[in-house]
Parts: structure tokens; sequence; C-alpha cells
């Protein structure tokens, strides 16, 4: 780990208070970013990590409350990022929600959820910032591995979200491009967070699917995230990389 490799550097994470997006707040600040992160119900997990954040690395950090079904919100999380820290060059796409059920079972309240907050908020998130993003600019989504191969029934709704953002990255990366702004997807495999710890009562049938045979570490998956941000990936672009310890394989 190179601890200035994104000195200077600004990074928002959605959905930073907790499992996968507080690996990645904290690992991009351990690398040189100044970091805000937006939460929607968790205050004091979002203000504790900002302020580990800043005792650790030295770098300064931001918790903003933001839903991610409010358009409002959202463009406001940018922006408040932007004039607290000074600029912003990194966007990490991770809030999502996760809602399952039998298809005959799913509402259009379900529905609508799903949309807004794993289709929609990326999709303005990311107009957002491309009107800040410089030069080298880097907009990452987070995406499952459940796009890719879906093994039980009840993830429809689910998985249709998470495959939308395909399309979205593939079509941002085209876009942006010639901004020199890369725009790649994450599929994280099963990873041991408090949605879905390593011991929960299906985690011994998940683990089995992947080649590997476990769950992931959030850290493991913010790596994976700091390359994707750093200039060593500086020509990757409208990429999917499974980061699923095989599932997909």
């Amino acid at each position: 780990m190179n601890s200035n490799r994104l000195e200077g550097r600004v990074a928002l994470v959605t959905g930073g208070s907790r499992g996968i997006g507080a690996a990645v707040a904290l690992r991009l600040a351990e690398d040189g970013c100044d970091v805000a992160l937006t939460y929607r119900d968790s205050a004091g997990r979002a203000r504790g990590l900002a302020e580990r954040i800043e005792a650790t690395t030295g770098r300064r950090a931001l918790a903003v409350r933001a839903d991610a079904a409010s358009d409002e919100a959202l463009t406001a999380a940018v922006e408040q990022t932007v004039k607290t820290l000074g600029r912003l060059d990194i966007l990490v796409n991770n809030a999502a929600v996760f809602l399952t059920g039998p298809l005959d079972e799913l509402d259009r309240t379900q529905l609508d959820t799903t949309l807004a907050v794993n289709i929609r908020a990326p999709f303005l998130l990311a107009q957002a910032a491309a009107a800040h993003l410089p030069q080298g600019g880097r907009i990452i989504n987070l995406g499952s591995n459940v796009a890719e191969r879906t093994p039980f029934p009840g993830l429809t709704l689910y998985a249709m979200s998470k495959s939308a953002l395909i399309g979205l990255t593939k079509g941002l990366a085209r876009e942006l491009g010639p901004r020199g702004i890369t725009v790649n997807l994450v599929h994280p495999g099963p990873t041991d967070t408090d949605a879905n710890p390593a011991d929960g009562p299906a985690a011994a049938t998940i683990a089995s699917l992947t080649a590997l045979g476990r769950y992931a570490d959030p850290t493991e998956i913010a790596a994976t995230i700091a390359h994707l941000a750093g200039p060593e990936a500086a020509y990757l672009t409208g990429a999917l990389i499974a980061a699923d310890g095989g599932f997909t394989a």
C-alpha cells in the first residue's frame, strides 16, 4: 500500500458508513485521498469512521447525510464534497438496497425503491460528478456477482438492478473517455459484512459456490477499487471486474 499514490485527490464514496463502503473509504484515505462518505441512517458510524480516517491517516474526511432515493440529496452530496474538500476526482457508487423475494410477492414499492437506489442514484451521481471530475478522474460502480450468475430464486429484482450498471458503466466510459475519465465496474462476490455475515445461516452454501470456498473480507474488495482509482489503472475503462472468488468462473 502506497500512502502517497492518491495524494491531493478527493473521493466521494456513497454508502460509506459500513461494510464494503467503509473499507473503501478507509483504503482510499490510506492511499492519500481526502474522502467524503454518504450515509442515510448510520450517523454515528459515519462520523466515527470520518474521525478514524482523520486520526489514523491524516487525511480530511467528511460524513454527508444523503438518502440515495432523493435526487436533491445526491446532487447536494456532490456539491458539498466539492465545496468542503475543494474538488472531486473519484466517485465510488457503492450505496444499494438488497430487496429479495419470490416474483409474485414483490410489490411496486420494492420495485421503485430498488430502481431509485440501485440504478437512478448512480446515474444522477455520475451526472453531477462529471461536471467536476478533471482529466484522470474516476467513476467506479459497485455491481454484484448475481448480475452474472443468479444461483437462487428470489434474486430477480436485485440482479436486474445490478445488471443495469453494466450498461451505465459502458455508456459512461464512452461518453467520458475523451476527457480522460475512466469508468469501471466491480462485481463483488459474497463479502463478510453486517448485511451478509460469513457466519450467517446460508453462508456455508453461498461460500461453496465460489472457487475459493470462502467469503471475501471487505478490504479485499476495497483493494480492487483502490487499484482502479490509482494511476496504474489509467488504461482500464468500461471494464467489468469480478472480485468474486471465482463465483462466476
